[in-house]
């Protein structure tokens, strides 16, 4: 990143490639800060920030240093977009710490286990302490995109497909964070499984918007791609995670 920022003259998260890169390196500070007394998440950090860099180097990304257009050339590049990349690195942190929380609900048996127990409760402390974080860095971030868009196009909020996007994902982990307000969804199990399925919607704010909506975002944007059948496996998958789960989800 440093390198690209030299050679390019403006911060690198301009485009696809760099901003991808971005949110991997913010899930490492994530787990840095966070969770550098467990090797547990340390270890689901590495692999979610390893998973990323992967997704940087596929062949729909486009890593060319390339000019910045108009509307980019502004110091709210450097503020807005790197304070939302930001708040979605820790949201990959909470989603890779409550996924790895419901594997441990499956080997931890009906009956229970004390050591998995712990980690279970460990990893769901740090995942909610990584969501309130993600949570305030986009709130914050979206509020000064709303500064930005005031400058660059006349108004500060027009319903576009990334804005509109960005306050889906707002809402859908303001959620994730308030269910333990209600008795009947107050359990670790139920907040890591919204947590982990929340992640779908930065996802969908990331690359569904990027590229396969039309807006005034459109400078991030890359060529549409058939959406890969890994996708569909990934997302099978987690289904049955979560069923499998759910046997073993009473805790005293």
């Amino acid at each position: 990143m440093a390198i690209r920022w030299y050679i390019s003259g403006h911060a690198p998260w301009s485009n696809a490639y760099e901003s991808i890169v971005f949110i991997a390196a913010s899930t490492v500070l994530a787990g840095v800060l966070l969770a550098h007394r467990s090797p547990f998440a340390l270890a689901g950090t590495a692999l979610l920030a390893g998973i990323t860099m992967g997704v940087a180097h596929m062949s729909f990304i486009n890593p060319e240093i390339t000019n910045l257009v108009p509307v980019l050339k502004s110091y709210w590049l450097m503020i807005h977009v790197a304070t939302i990349i930001s708040g979605d690195g820790f949201f990959g942190l909470g989603s890779i710490l409550s996924l790895l929380v419901l594997i441990l609900y499956v080997i931890r048996g009906k009956d229970g286990h004390a050591n998995i127990d712990r980690s279970i409760k460990e990893l769901t402390n740090l995942s909610e302490m990584s969501l309130i974080i993600g949570i305030f860095l986009l709130t914050i971030g979206n509020f000064l995109g709303g500064i930005w868009a005031n400058e660059s196009w006349g108004r500060y909020w027009g319903w576009d497909s990334k804005e509109t996007w960005a306050a889906v994902t707002i809402l859908t982990y303001a959620v994730v964070l308030h269910l333990r307000f209600l008795p009947a969804l107050k359990s670790n199990f139920m907040f890591n499984v919204a947590s982990t399925w929340a992640y779908f919607s930065v996802l969908m704010t990331y690359f569904g918007v990027n590229y396969y909506l039309s807006g005034l975002h459109s400078y991030a944007a890359g060529d549409p791609v058939p959406i890969p059948m890994w996708v569909y496996y990934g997302v099978a998958g987690l289904f049955v995670l979560t069923l499998v789960s759910a046997r073993n989800r009473h805790m005293k």
